[in-house]
C-alpha cells in the first residue's frame, strides 16, 4: 500500500516542480518549460463548448510542432471569429500548458493592439520597441509564446518588425534549437464562419460535420482580399506565414449554457438546470428568425450569474 506511484516522467515533473517553486532554477526558464499537450488536450475537451474544429488544429498544430526536429520557422497560428467564441480561452489555455507560470512566463508576452499600440503617430517608436522586446524575449528562451489580441487592428509597420521573427531562418547556432508560437487573435472573418455555419444547420447538418477545409478555404478567401488599410494583416497570409487560419464557430443555446455552468462550478455556486436556462435566455440571439447563435459568444456570462447571487 505504501507503493509509490508516481515513476518516469510523472516524478520527473513532480519534482521538477518542487524545485522551481523555490524560485527560478536556470536563467533562461527553460525549467520552466512543461509542454503538457496531454493536459491541454483533455482541457480543451471539457472546457471549451462548440469547437471542435478549433481544438483540433490548436492540439495537432502544437503538438506536431513541439515534437517535430527543429523547425526553419516559427508556428503561425491565426484566430478568427466572434468576440466571445472562445480564442482568448484557447490562447490562455496554450499557455497555462506549455509554461508552468502560464500567462506570467517570461516566455509568454502578450500585445493587445489597442492598449499597447494606441496612437498611430507613435508608430516607428512603438516598432523599436516591440521588435527589442521581440528580440529579447527570443533570445531568453528556448521556447516563446507570442499571443497578440486584436490583431485586425495592428498597423502594417508593426507587422513589418514581427515577420522576420517568424519567417524562415538558416538552421545554424542557437537558431537550431530555438522555437517560437505566434498566436494571432481577430474577430475578422467572424461573419463568413457564421454564414457558414448557418448554411450548414439549415441543411439539417449537425455543426460538428462541418469541414475544416470549407471553412479555412472561405476564410483564406475574404482575409486576402482585405483592402491594405484595413487589415495589415493580410500580408501574412499573402506572404504564407500563417501555417493554420483556425475559425471559432458561433456558440449556441447549449454552449452557453454550458458557459454557465462553469461560471457556476468557479466560483463555488449552486446551480439548477433552470438557473442555467434562465442564464442562456437573458442573452441575446441572432439571427431574427432562428435566434440560433449567441451575439455575445460566452462573454458575458460570468457577469450574468452575478444575478443570482443572494
Amino acid at each position: 500500500g505504501w507503493g509509490f506511484p508516481l515513476v518516469g516522467q510523472d516524478y520527473l515533473e513532480i519534482l521538477s516542480a518542487w524545485y522551481c517553486s523555490f524560485g527560478k532554477c536556470c536563467e533562461t526558464g527553460d525549467c520552466r518549460i512543461i509542454n503538457n499537450i496531454t493536459g491541454l488536450e483533455a482541457d480543451l475537451s471539457e472546457q471549451l463548448h462548440g469547437q471542435h474544429l478549433a481544438k483540433e488544429v490548436v492540439v495537432r498544430a502544437v503538438r506536431g510542432f513541439l515534437q517535430s526536429p527543429p523547425p526553419q520557422k516559427a508556428l503561425v497560428l491565426s484566430f478568427h471569429g466572434w468576440s466571445g467564441t472562445g480564442k482568448n480561452f484557447v490562447a490562455r489555455m496554450v499557455a497555462s500548458h506549455l509554461y508552468r507560470d502560464g500567462l506570467k512566463s517570461d516566455c509568454v508576452r502578450v500585445f493587445v493592439s489597442l492598449l499597447h499600440f494606441p496612437h498611430h503617430n507613435y508608430v516607428d517608436s512603438y516598432k523599436a520597441q516591440l521588435q527589442r522586446q521581440l528580440s529579447e524575449t527570443l533570445q531568453h528562451c528556448r521556447q516563446a509564446l507570442l499571443i497578440f489580441d486584436e490583431a485586425e487592428k495592428l498597423h502594417s509597420s508593426l507587422l513589418d518588425a514581427i515577420k522576420p521573427f517568424m519567417a524562415q531562418h538558416d538552421s545554424k547556432g542557437q537558431a537550431d534549437q530555438q522555437r517560437s508560437i505566434f498566436l494571432f487573435l481577430s474577430n475578422l472573418g467572424g461573419n463568413t464562419i457564421n454564414e457558414v455555419a448557418l448554411d450548414f444547420w439549415r441543411a439539417g447538418r449537425a455543426r460538428e460535420e462541418l469541414p475544416l477545409e470549407l471553412l479555412e478555404q472561405r476564410l483564406r478567401l475574404e482575409l486576402q482580399e482585405a483592402a491594405e488599410d484595413s487589415y495589415a494583416h493580410s500580408h501574412l497570409l499573402r506572404e504564407n506565414l500563417i501555417d493554420f487560419v483556425v475559425p471559432f464557430l458561433p456558440l449556441e443555446y447549449q454552449h452557453v449554457k454550458l458557459c454557465a455552468r462553469d461560471a457556476f462550478l468557479a466560483r463555488g455556486l449552486p446551480y439548477s438546470e433552470a438557473t442555467l436556462d434562465e442564464v442562456a435566455q437573458m442573452m441575446v440571439f441572432v439571427p431574427k428568425e432562428e435566434k440560433l447563435f449567441s451575439a455575445q459568444g460566452c462573454k458575458s456570462v460570468p457577469q450574468r450569474i452575478n444575478y443570482f447571487l443572494p
